[in-house]
């Protein structure tokens, strides 16, 4: 049995698992952009709130609440039609256009369907 593979594979194993702690340590912006990413749950409704109407915030939705949200109606609104997704686990309801991967209206428990004005 050769002793070079073994000693190649247990390096290896090694070099990524003491990765991350050097690298945050030659650049602290990587520690700052990782707590980024643990946003709350209230912060990220927040933001979505904020970027409603905005390309791209369809995007965020599906990042924060990938498998919690569940298509409780379809109205006309958007560019022709929008979803409206219910969140269970926060009691938030999203109405979303597919066709520009928006969010046009975000509002506290289960709406199966927005006034008109919202969602245009």
């Amino acid at each position: 049995m050769k002793l070079a593979p073994l000693l190649t594979s247990v390096a290896l194993v090694g070099f990524f698992t003491v990765w991350d702690a050097p690298l945050k340590a030659i650049n602290p912006l990587l520690v700052q952009a990782s707590a980024a990413e643990e946003l709350s749950v209230a912060q990220k409704l927040d933001l979505l709130t904020k970027n409603k109407g905005q390309i791209g915030s369809g995007d965020q939705l599906r990042r924060f609440f990938f498998t919690d949200l569940e298509p409780i109606g379809i109205q006309p609104g958007g560019a022709g039609h929008v979803v409206n997704l219910y969140n269970k686990a926060n009691n938030v309801t999203f109405a979303y256009c597919s066709h520009y991967d928006v969010i046009v209206a975000v509002k506290k428990g289960k709406v199966t369907k927005f006034e008109p004005s919202e969602v245009k």
